[in-house]
């Protein structure tokens, strides 16, 4: 009884860290939510869990079954486990002198950053300040509901805190990572500056948009991450695995 207990409240607790962002909603918590509740459902109900696990493995089929579902269990495991690693260290990847600072975009409530935004802006600002011959390109198109574009409402924020505007490059067409990059990369090639970026993004997302940089043939890739606020992190990290996911199987 006291194992059921202090498992029922880790998966509340489990659960409680992917209601936090509500009612921010996305796949991240959405699949955290699910896997919560059936964590709690088969803790709740152990002894009719393990019975039919019991009655499924006395059967051949059922017990070919259950070791199939236990090595697709085992895989993911080791499969989140392998994304992790490589999303933490993409953030460590720090550039010695940056070639140009790519900033990616997120949602602009009027015409101002949004929370998330401005802890990105705040990593370029940082950046920038670190390296004053660099040029920055904010990256960022306009959503249904924006009234102006995200590079725009980025240009302004970065000019209203000192970044001198003739460094910045506008580019506000893209409405993905993908595009991101690729919109970015035809602003270097109009200017005649070579590919190596320095991407500014959430410390999460890091390692996917190096990997869609790459897939798009810049050869040096290097991260300045911005601060997650924790409330957010375990349901965008499980978004970055879907989201990795959809780019290895899709390549964008």
């Amino acid at each position: 009884m006291t194992l059921k207990l202090v498992l029922i409240a880790l998966e509340i607790l489990l659960l409680f860290l992917f209601l936090v962002p509500l009612p921010v909603l996305c796949s991240g918590n959405i699949a955290g939510i699910a896997v919560s509740l059936l964590l709690l459902g088969v803790t709740w109900y152990h002894k009719s869990f393990f019975s039919f696990i019991a009655k499924l493995w006395s059967k051949a089929g059922g017990r070919a079954a259950i070791i199939i579902a236990a090595l697709i269990l085992a895989a993911g495991v080791i499969y989140a486990v392998f994304l992790s690693v490589k999303m933490y260290k993409a953030q460590e990847n720090r550039p010695d002198k940056p070639n140009v600072i790519v900033v990616l975009g997120c949602k602009v409530k009027g015409r101002r950053p949004t929370r998330m935004l401005r802890r990105r802006l705040e990593a370029a600002y940082k950046a920038l300040e670190e390296h004053p011959d660099v040029l920055c390109i904010v990256s960022g198109g306009q959503g249904s509901n924006e009234v102006i574009s995200e590079a725009e409402a980025m240009k302004n924020y970065l000019v209203e805190k000192g970044i001198d505007h003739s460094r910045m490059i506008m580019e506000d067409r893209s409405a993905s990572t993908y595009e991101n990059i690729k919109f970015s990369l035809e602003k270097l090639n109009e200017l005649g500056i070579s590919h190596d970026m320095t991407i500014v993004t959430d410390g999460f997302h890091e390692y996917r948009a190096g990997l869609i940089a790459r897939a798009q043939g810049v050869e040096n890739v290097t991260s300045y991450p911005a601060y997650t606020e924790p409330r957010y992190l375990f349901t965008y990290w499980v978004r970055e695995w879907l989201g990795l996911t959809h780019f290895y199987i899709l390549g964008r």
